[in-house]
């Protein structure tokens, strides 16, 4: 081998090193961007015994459905992961994605499967904070379902699982907090007026309250039941997406419920979009990745974006061209901000 080939070849080592490095070895980072939306108020595709059906995003049976049209867009962020040197550099150059330590996205002490698990739960949690709050918002009735009870419990001979609370007293019990608030302001030894209702037959018991096992003996009752909130209305509400996770599809999910049970348009037939969590009580929580979400809903034809207040500062800072920023705490705000755009009238935005 002459000189020259051997100097070539010497300068070619650290190319192809770098080659093969760059295309095999996996960086300890994840990369975060744009993700899918999705149309609470349009139809997906869903799979039912090994067949495909089309059904609604939100599925509302057994009462009227308003009409409805143009677009509430949930947003979602897309994770890839497993990315080698050159995969992570190809993504951050790229402007559309980010990159983070991977521990961010999977901790180290779960794997990929469980992250998975967990994200599905925050889902379903989500769905059901979704239906509630706007059940409460319409005016619908709710009520607290009866999940367990202490064997030694006050409540043990009156109350079964399944069992609706529906006043303590005089005092209707249509939240935790309120069931909460009513019994601990009874002191232990005193009797009560339970109404629930079983099997759809309502009935009133007295139960004399108790100490709160392993307390201090104070002044606060104890009736020795869990209970959870629960939709009380004769029809059914279904989210019909699948492979999503984590619980920033609430606010949007709410507006469509209550979109397609009151009168008129609240989106005023255009594309809305926008992102946030809700619990029972209808307020609006920050999440993770707004500049991934509002880009992906200006790519997907936006122009309206609703913002959690929280994250307002975020995404005022990194808004695509095109697309109006609404600042929302809570979904009787958001209701009342779209009816604003409807009307031509500002909205509270970030």
């Amino acid at each position: 081998m002459n000189r020259r080939m051997v100097t070539l070849l010497a300068a070619l080592a650290p190319v192809v090193a770098l080659g093969v490095l760059g295309t095999t070895v996996t960086v300890p980072f994840v990369a975060l961007g744009p993700g899918p939306t999705f149309n609470t108020l349009g139809d997906t595709e869903v799979t039912v015994d090994g067949q495909t059906e089309t059904r609604p995003v939100v599925d509302i049976e057994g009462t009227d459905v308003d009409p409805t049209s143009g677009n509430l867009n949930m947003t979602t962020v897309a994770v890839r992961s497993n990315l080698s040197l050159f995969d992570a550099l190809g993504l951050w150059v790229s402007g559309r994605h980010g990159l983070v330590p991977r521990e961010e996205v999977y901790p180290p002490q779960k794997t990929q499967d469980e992250v998975r698990e967990e994200n599905a739960r925050q889902f379903q949690k989500s769905e059901n904070s979704a239906e509630l709050a706007a059940l409460r918002f319409l005016g619908k009735p709710v009520a607290l379902e009866v999940t367990t009870v202490a064997d030694d419990g006050p409540a043990a001979a009156v109350l079964r699982e399944g069992d609706l609370i529906l006043r303590v007293n005089d005092t209707v019990v249509d939240s935790l907090t309120a069931l909460q608030d009513v019994i601990g302001a009874t002191s232990p030894g005193t009797p009560v007026q339970v109404t629930y209702r079983r099997d759809g037959v309502e009935s009133t018991v007295p139960v004399t309250l108790g100490a709160r096992p392993g307390g201090d003996g104070g002044e606060n009752g104890y009736l020795g039941v869990s209970a959870v909130l629960v939709p009380d209305v004769p029809f059914t509400i279904d989210f019909n997406l699948a492979d999503i996770g984590g619980p920033s599809a609430g606010l949007m999910f709410s507006l469509a419920v209550v979109d397609k049970l009151s009168p008129g348009e609240l989106n005023g037939g255009d594309f809305v979009a926008g992102t946030g969590t809700i619990d029972p009580d209808g307020n609006v929580g920050p999440i993770g990745g707004i500049p991934f979400k509002m880009t992906a809903a200006r790519e997907a034809g936006a122009t309206t974006f609703l913002v959690p207040a929280t994250n307002c500062d975020e995404a005022a800072a990194n808004r695509p061209d095109g697309l109006d920023l609404v600042k929302v705490e809570t979904l009787s705000g958001a209701v009342d901000a779209l009816d604003s755009i409807d009307a031509g009238v500002p909205a509270p935005s970030c």
